[in-house]
């Protein structure tokens, strides 16, 4: 089990290029364990670096694209294809179990990977080189990567990503920032998803963008609908632009 999150390391998988992870921890004292978490992250960062390294030498653009199941991350991202292009995208999908969002993706005529995590409740970057080699992303592309859906652990792993996106929905409630700090402190862009449904929920555009600001005052915001075609334009102009 891995020590970093608890999210059983040992069975996460690639569909097609299996690997493990065996992560003990034992029954071992406070400074093992603390040791053995900076070992994880430390080999983390090594494959991190090489990440950056290979999209750099490529001029991929990689997002990192995390949130809370059901926020509408696969969604936005068709959304966003039909914008940027097909044929300039590709897509790592990361989820627990099923190919469901990858067969989504590949639908629009993008090239995709679909990564398996078992019981995994995140991405790592050595599964993200092995998606990579499959891929194959040509030069000059925009890559993105959907992490599973999950506030907490994500925020722990780099993917050598140019940048990472939270996506919150309006019906999580405003004080989402609050309650996971760390995912939101670690991000550069967040998208405010599923803003035509504000007139039905209990939610504050201007209390969640406050509470964004007190976290990271520095966040880009983009206030979108991925399902009414809202606020599509905005973002992927940003994303050509920070090209």
């Amino acid at each position: 089990m891995c020590t970093t999150c608890g999210c059983g390391n040992d069975s996460h998988s690639h569909h097609s290029h299996p690997h493990h992870h065996h992560h003990d921890n034992g029954d071992g004292q406070v400074g093992e364990r603390v040791s053995l978490e900076a070992d994880i992250l430390g080999e983390n960062n090594r494959h991190a670096a090489y990440l950056r390294g290979f999209f750099a030498g490529r001029d991929i653009s990689a997002y990192n694209i995390v949130s809370s199941p059901g926020s509408g991350k696969t969604t936005l991202l068709e959304a966003l294809i039909g914008r940027i292009g097909a044929e300039k995208v590709a897509v790592i999908e990361g989820d627990q179990h099923t190919d469901n969002d990858a067969q989504r993706i590949t639908s629009h005529g993008v090239k995709a990977v679909q990564i398996n995590t078992a019981n995994g409740c995140h991405l790592d970057a050595h599964m993200v080189i092995h998606a990579v080699e499959e891929l194959n992303p040509a030069p000059s592309t925009v890559l993105f990567i959907e992490n599973v859906g999950n506030l907490v652990c994500p925020a722990l792993f780099d993917l050598g990503e140019k940048e990472r996106i939270v996506v919150i929905s309006v019906t999580e409630g405003d004080d989402k920032p609050l309650k996971y700090p760390y995912m939101f402190a670690g991000s550069q862009i967040c998208v405010i998803n599923k803003i035509d449904l504000l007139p039905y929920v209990d939610s504050s555009i201007e209390r969640l963008r406050g509470n964004l600001m007190k976290i990271n005052p520095n966040l880009h915001i983009f206030e979108v609908s991925a399902t009414k075609d809202t606020g599509i334009d905005a973002l992927a102009a940003y994303l050509s632009s920070a090209r």
